[in-house]
């Protein structure tokens, strides 16, 4: 097993949603706030990319950045690592311990779920929708110099199979695999103690919406967000 160490930096893109940009911000500084190396965060925000990537939002598509995520390697020029997740999530634990699990053999890494949901519709109404390998791309460490067929032209053309189940890859040999723990789904996976998650993933909906505020770790995420609003009028030392 051999790691990429080029640079020090983990670099992470995050799905960006107009609709609700709190949860940006709630993820990346429960990000920060656990984080022991330097972090680097980009938002995917949809109309930046409005001369890269040429799509439609089509009736599947339930966040701004359903097919923005798979630019993440462009965006890193096709060099080193990135990692992707998106924004109903919430870390407990050191992404540094997440960084360091990038292993040289795979094009990317993922929690490889057996999620096949039986409701219609989720968060918003939003359509729910059932397939092969479904939230393995809501968190991916990209091996980005190997992910070079994630050119602008595809990701604007490719049907959302194509993308979400892995098809540019040459095989699912090429795909990692990393612990549950980074990607726990709330509400489908069993409930269990939160020194067993290392991150939170609201993918039905979390308590920023009204509907869900009783979900399973509802305070986790609003015990982030409180955080997140803490302004310390102290001298530093």
């Amino acid at each position: 097993m051999t790691k990429n160490s080029s640079s020090p930096l983990i670099r992470v893109f995050i799905g960006y949603d107009r609709r609700a940009p709190i949860l940006f911000h709630v993820l990346s500084h429960s990000i920060l706030q656990n984080a022991s190396k330097p972090v680097a965060i980009t938002p995917l925000v949809l109309p930046h990319f409005d001369d890269v990537l040429k799509r439609d939002i089509n009736e599947n598509q339930s966040t701004e950045f359903s097919f923005s995520r798979f630019l993440t390697p462009y965006l890193s020029g096709f060099e080193g690592w990135s990692l992707f997740i998106d924004n109903d999530m919430v870390f407990l634990d050191d992404i540094a311990k997440l960084w360091e699990l990038r292993d040289d053999r795979y094009a990317v890494q993922v929690v490889k779920h057996t999620h096949q949901p039986k409701e219609a519709t989720k968060f918003l109404g939003e359509k729910q929708t059932s397939y092969e390998k479904k939230n393995w791309s809501s968190a991916m460490l990209f091996n980005n110099a190997r992910c070079r067929a994630l050119t602008p032209e595809f990701v604007s053309t490719a049907s959302g199979l194509q993308l979400h189940q892995f098809k540019w890859l040459e095989s699912d040999e090429e795909i990692g695999e990393i612990p549950h723990r980074w990607n726990h789904l709330v509400d489908y996976d069993p409930t269990i103690p939160l020194d067993q998650v290392s991150n939170l993933h609201y993918t039905l909906g979390g308590p920023y919406y009204s509907a869900y505020q009783d979900c399973a770790y509802a305070d986790a995420w609003t015990g982030a967000r409180d955080s997140l609003l803490v302004v310390e009028e102290r001298k530093l030392k």
